[in-house]
């Protein structure tokens, strides 16, 4: 139920936001009822817009009502009655500044002040739901090992030499497909979507968005993850071969050799750096400043040696939103750098699940991952705050750009969709459920790029 109004509450959060900036709710100037009806023609889209929001947000009161009233008839613990008790204050408030704004010519102020109040009930909410969701006794962290200490992992059979061939062609196919590896092909497409939902952002339309900076943008996008990529290969050589998932690696297992690795990195850099030039100077500083901060902030400093590793390093992440909307623009804007914040927000929410999956063989590789040094139910609470985090960041991208209907159901859809497969999740605490969650956030944010791409250059 915590879960349900969570999301009805985050229906309205994107939906006002969206109303506000497509002037719906001109269409219906009186408040409770549109011109005095109670029942709107829901031919004109605005005002069924209009309409719906209002109908949703009594739905929503009823069940933000019927739970905080269910917390405090029950033995609830403290902290998640204060948290819903202020979530329903806060709503009747809401419902004011609503109505308000509905009647009367609506100041930036206004609007600013019914968006943060909303998005301060939604996350009374998630916090109540996180805390409802902590398991009554914590497990106790594993901790690292020491790597040197650790024996390198079994590698995979090798396959019968009857079923392998060795000619020249058979070779270079497998030293091809090895340097491909280097690349980390997996990141690009997400990567790339998150620089094409920026430039779609930045451009606003598809007849001001250049066909030669779309392939400049993107090429540059893909050499320089390919060119992070392969540094961190060759930096983690020798950890990934105490790991099991990582065992099997181009690096590790020196079907390239390192000279011939780092010479393939620097090559990636300089044609990176290239394509980026051909779009102007500041997507090719940022675009050099992502290689420089995955391949050594990231690899080198935080990965080995703090517990924020992930949190700090989903900056690496965002950048992409950064780069595409300087191509277009030649300038940082704020659509970028909300979309910025959605990626880095996400990116916890998203490789912890990962992180509890393989925890015993991180723990191995010496790196101080939040389910080895904090444990898995830390972990899992910081999943579901880290994702409520993202769906108001999500919610503010909305309020800040000229999005519409398409972004707004597809971020309530798959929103619901991650929040679903977080809380399963907390109760089923396995691997599968932490897998299930991991690529419920994949779709998440694949959808809600693709979504951003499509309302702002079609609709």
């Amino acid at each position: 139920m915590l879960a349900g109004t969570a999301i009805g509450v985050y229906l309205l959060v994107v939906v006002g936001a969206t109303t506000a900036l497509t002037d719906a709710a001109a269409a219906c100037p009186t408040w409770p009822a549109c011109h005095g009806r109670w029942l709107v023609p829901l031919d004109r889209p605005k005002l069924a817009v209009a309409w719906g929001h209002r109908v949703a947000a009594l739905g929503v009161a009823l069940a933000l009502a019927a739970t905080t009233a269910l917390a405090w008839a029950t033995d609830t613990e403290g902290r998640v009655r204060a948290a819903l008790t202020t979530s329903a204050v806060l709503y009747p408030a809401q419902v004011g500044l609503g109505a308000f704004a509905a009647t009367t010519a609506t100041p930036a102020l206004l609007s600013a002040v019914h968006l943060v109040v909303g998005m301060a009930i939604f996350g009374g909410i998630v916090v109540a739901l996180a805390w409802t969701l902590e398991p009554e006794t914590f497990d106790e962290p594993t901790g690292v090992e020491d790597p040197e200490e650790v024996p390198d992992a079994h590698e995979p059979s090798p396959a019968p030499t009857a079923a392998r061939p060795d000619g020249l062609l058979a070779r270079a196919k497998r030293t091809g497909f090895a340097y491909f590896r280097l690349m980390k092909p997996r990141l690009m497409w997400l990567l790339c979507l998150v620089a094409s939902a920026a430039m779609a952002l930045a451009a606003g339309s598809s007849s001001a968005l250049q066909v030669e900076t779309v392939v400049a943008t993107l090429t540059g996008g893909v050499l320089s993850i390919g060119a992070s990529g392969t540094f961190n290969h060759v930096l983690e050589r020798d950890v990934d071969k105490k790991m099991n998932r990582t065992a099997d690696r181009p690096a590790a297992t020196d079907q390239i050799p390192v000279r011939n690795a780092v010479a393939f990195g620097v090559l990636l850099v300089a044609l990176s750096l290239g394509a980026f030039l051909t779009v102007n100077v500041l997507a090719a500083a940022l675009g050099m400043f992502a290689i420089l901060f995955y391949s050594v902030i990231y690899t080198l400093l935080l990965k080995p040696n703090t517990v924020q590793n992930t949190v700090i390093g989903g900056f690496a992440g965002a950048l992409p939103a950064l780069i595409g909307g300087a191509a277009v623009t030649g300038r940082i804007g704020l659509p970028a750098v909300v979309l910025a914040g959605v990626i880095f927000l996400w990116t916890p929410a998203h490789f912890y699940n990962l992180a509890l999956a393989y925890k015993d063989d991180y723990a191995r590789g010496g790196f101080p991952m939040m389910p080895v040094v904090r444990g898995e139910a830390v972990t899992r609470k910081h999943i579901l705050l880290y994702l409520g985090a993202t769906l108001l960041a999500a919610g503010l991208l909305s309020a800040v750009t000229t999005l519409g209907l398409v972004y707004a159901g597809t971020s309530v859809a798959f929103g619901a969709l991650f929040l679903w497969a977080v809380v399963r999740l907390h109760h089923e605490r396995t691997e599968q459920a932490a897998f299930r969650s991991f690529h419920a956030s994949n779709a998440y944010l694949g959808a809600l790029l693709l979504a951003v791409v499509v309302d702002a250059l079609v609709f």
